[in-house]
């Protein structure tokens, strides 16, 4: 069995690397992949390594401290140490350092495009303008990036509305309310009004599973129409009672803005809508939850094109991306 090795700091992992990964994964029978970090870096060794995870689970991924000198030698020793035993038989890199530190290791060096023929990006220039590289960075570091706003409110009161025209303007994905989904597919059992706090988990979750793979696909923002804390506020609504579990669920999802739509203007109803006689006390629960859960948000109201541009206009004042130090 061939055995390949290559290291990087893929500080953000970027579509360069990923040619590197799946180029090297072709030539050996199994790859490590080590990924160097530093205490102090705003993204954690950790989320990089998952991060390739993600991209090539194939591969194995060790975090590596990185508290030792820019050599090759200190470098390669530390590599054998990782790989308890095994000899690489190939060292695969796009940079300069690559053969020196494929000799120190006995291994033979492959270097995968050096002058960055196929991807013309790297890491400096991702760390320094994440915006406008956005376009080379690999989904997953796409998907933890991306600002998430969350649209939500009662029903009849605009947010898909106003979710889908946010997705337009930004030309981004937006997530659709599983929810809704759910509640079509089960109302015709007999007893439909009765429901168990296991399903608004499951509602929950499954949200969560799709905002997750469509943030994948993100154009530097992800638009949400609903969350975890709407169900929340839903499971008070039919069972008549928060749930603990949920609350803590809607806590732990990060969102740098919520955006709560106001029941300004007549109920409409579609055929599936059953609480129009409880809309403004559930705008008001809505109200409650956000401030204190301590969340982020803006009350929008008036017309659709109005609701667009205040919403707009607060989303432009958001900062886009951390700074991300080395």
């Amino acid at each position: 069995m061939t055995l390949g090795i290559t290291v990087g700091k893929f500080y953000p992992f970027h579509l360069g690397h990923d040619y590197l990964i799946q180029s090297a994964k072709t030539q050996v029978n199994h790859l490590v992949v080590l990924v160097g970090y530093k205490p102090n870096e705003t993204i954690s060794g950790a989320i990089r390594a998952n991060w390739i995870r993600q991209m090539h689970p194939d591969v194995e991924v060790i975090e590596v401290l990185d508290d030792l000198p820019e050599a090759p030698e200190p470098w390669a020793l530390k590599a054998l140490e990782l790989l308890e035993g095994r000899q690489p038989d190939f060292a695969f890199t796009s940079e300069l350092y690559g053969e020196p530190w494929a000799k120190a290791m006995g291994a033979i060096p492959i270097t995968i495009d050096l002058d960055r023929q196929q991807f013309s990006i790297s890491g400096t220039q991702l760390r320094e303008d994440l915006a406008r590289h956005w376009l080379m960075l690999t989904p997953p570091a796409k998907a933890d990036f991306a600002q998430r706003i969350c649209v939500l409110g009662v029903e009849s009161s605009g947010t898909t509305t106003l979710a889908q025209a946010l997705a337009e303007y930004y030309q981004t994905v937006w997530v659709p309310e599983y929810g809704r989904n759910y509640w079509e597919g089960r109302q015709y059992i007999s007893q439909s009004e009765q429901w168990q706090s296991h399903e608004f988990l499951h509602i929950a979750q499954t949200q969560i599973l799709m905002e997750d793979a469509l943030a994948l696909q993100a154009n530097q923002r992800i638009i949400c129409d609903t969350d975890p804390l709407a169900t929340h506020i839903w499971h008070r609504r039919y069972l008549g009672f928060y749930n603990l579990e949920l609350e803590t669920i809607a806590q732990h999802r990060n969102y740098a803005l919520y955006l709560l739509t106001e029941p300004d203007f007549e109920f409409v109803q579609d055929g599936t809508r059953e609480s129009e006689h409880l809309r403004m006390e559930m705008h008001q629960w809505f109200r409650e939850q956000l401030t204190k859960l301590g969340k982020f948000w803006v009350s929008l109201g008036g017309s659709p094109q109005k609701r667009l541009a205040d919403a707009i206009a607060i989303i432009n004042t958001l900062p886009n991306f951390p700074i991300l130090k080395m």
